[in-house]
Parts: C-alpha cells; structure tokens; sequence
C-alpha cells in the first residue's frame, strides 16, 4: 500500500495543476497539525528547544503549523521535481557558497556536503546535479523493499548516485573512493539513525548526531562543509557554509567528536534563522531518545504481561 501510494503521488501531481496541488498538500498539513497527530507532536518536542523554555503554547503552535506547512511542501515538491524541468529548477534557486564546493571538486579534492533536514535537499541534489557536478548519496532503506527502489530510481533520475544506508555491499567504502577521486558526497547529517551517533551539545542540551561526515573527512582528506536550505516564497535556498576543519587531537576517535560538535554548531546557527524549514519529526535529543527507550521496554513488558499499557487492562476486556 505504501508503495501504491507513493506510485500514485507521482502520477498524480505531476499531471495536476500545480496550484491545485499545493493547495492540498497544504490542507494536508493543517488537517496533521490540529489533529496533533504523532508527527506534529515529535515536531513539536524538538521545535521546543529553539523557542526555549519561555516561549508560549502558542508561539510554538503557531511555529509547529509553518513547519508542517514547509513539511508537506517538500513532500509535494518530491512528487512534482522531475516535472519542473532543469530551467525551472536552476531559476528559482539562490544561492551563495557553490563556488568554493565547485572549485574544490574541479581541483580534485572531494567534498562532504553534511545537510541538517531542512528545506528540500532532494531539490539540492538535483539543482547541483543541473549545475554538472555529479554527487553520490546514501538512502535509508525503507520497506518495503519496492518502495526503497522506487525512491532510489526516483533520485537517480535525477542525477544522483545513491547507495543504502544498510544492507549495500561496502557503503562507507565506496563513497571514500568517491572522495579520494574528487567527487561530491552529500549526506543528511543530523539525525542518528543507527543508534551509535556520537553525542553533541545542540540547543543547550545533548543531542546525538552521526559521525559519519567526520569520519569520512579525516579520512580521505575531503572538505566537510555543512549546507542549510530553506523557502523563500517560491524559492528555493541553498548556503554552502564554510569549510569545517578536522579537528586536532590525541586520537582519531577524539579528533571525529570534536569536529561533529563544530558541525553541530553550524547546523544549530542555521535551523535557528529558519526554524520553520527544519524538518525534524524523530528523536534528536538524548533526553527524547531516553524517554522513547524507556517507553518502548514498558510496551514489552506489558505486551508480555498480557497488559495494556494504554489502559492498564487486561488484553481482550474493555475498561
């Protein structure tokens, strides 16, 4: 169904006209966000740490409704993109730091450009992909399995490389060749997805982030440089941030820390000017990654039980 579902997207918005398209991608939104629905509520819980402590119920409501507005907005753009055409692409995008990232892929140094979850970075891939410079990226492999190659097609086709996170022959291997050759790596680096990310301070409390970028930095010798998106009216926005140095230190695991902690701090200044775009519905912080720990071992031990842990009655009685 999922993958039906997907299928149909793609049809159907690319063949619809695009004002009626994002109009019910936006109603989309709105209907998730007064619901309150699980999406939302993750939004929510991570938004609450930029707004700070001070910030009332409904300034952060209001901030949670623009950002699954911008949320629904990258979906609909995800179905539409390979409609747009490249001239479509390439003019409705601003942007400032490409050269710097261009010029080091033409020298023959590779880079890793590391993006927080913000604005549209399929449209990143795709507007640098316009602009002639190749790029090699990683994908979560989702389920079912037709889905994840649906996805993988559907970047392709775009110009990327595109390699799974897990179950791929050598991933981390193929894109140090990549950057040993002077090629571009583009990978989403705020989120810890495989549960061994390295822990960093973000928005004054601990977060957890991969080490990935870093690693792959320092060993090949590629420029990590972090890019932060975000919408401007009908425009897409792209920063290519200065380079972020390897970092010294006694050890080569102490060396990746620091340099992950530096990148977290461009990625914090970022997402803080336009936390609106910052599409981060899951778990970021160790405390909210704790807690979610802590209540998925309470479902077991209540499944196991026999009990429901939503009403603390026994299985198949009513209350």
């Amino acid at each position: 169904m999922a993958d039906l579902a997907y299928a149909a997207g793609w049809t159907l918005v690319r063949r619809s006209p695009e004002s009626a398209g994002r109009a019910v991608f936006r109603r989309i939104a709105d209907r998730s966000w007064r619901a309150h629905d699980a999406g939302t509520r993750g939004l929510e819980r991570n938004l609450r740490r930029l707004v700070g402590p001070h910030a009332t119920d409904a300034q952060l409501r209001a901030l949670s409704k623009a950002g699954m507005r911008s949320y629904m907005r990258y979906y609909y753009e995800l179905f539409r993109l390979p409609a747009m055409g490249r001239e479509h692409i390439l003019s409705h995008t601003r942007q400032s730091g490409v050269e710097v990232l261009e010029e080091h892929v033409r020298s023959g140094r590779g880079v890793v450009a590391a993006l927080p979850h913000m604005g549209n970075w399929d449209h990143a891939g795709a507007w640098i992909a316009a602009r002639g410079t190749p790029l090699t990226t990683v994908a979560q492999r989702l389920r079912p399995e037709s889905l994840y190659r649906r996805f993988t097609s559907y970047r392709e086709s775009l110009g990327m490389e595109v390699l799974p996170l897990t179950g791929g022959a050598n991933t981390v291997g193929v894109l140090a060749r990549r950057l040993r050759e002077g090629g571009l790596v583009c990978l989403l680096a705020d989120r810890d997805i495989n549960g061994n990310g390295l822990e960093v301070d973000f928005f004054g409390e601990k977060a957890r982030m991969p080490s990935g970028p870093a690693a792959l930095a320092l060993n090949t010798g590629a420029a990590l440089m972090p890019v932060s998106l975000w919408y401007e009216g009908p425009y897409w926005n792209i920063r290519v941030h200065e380079e972020v140095p390897v970092a010294e230190g006694a050890s080569r695991a102490a060396r990746v820390q620091e340099t992950t902690r530096a990148l977290a701090r461009v990625f914090e200044g970022a997402i803080a000017e336009h936390p609106e775009d910052w599409h981060m519905l899951q778990a970021v912080f160790s405390a909210d990654h704790d807690q979610d720990r802590t209540r998925r071992r309470e479902i077991e031990a209540a499944a196991r039980s026999g009990i429901d842990s939503s009403n603390e009655t026994p299985r198949g009685r009513g209350r």
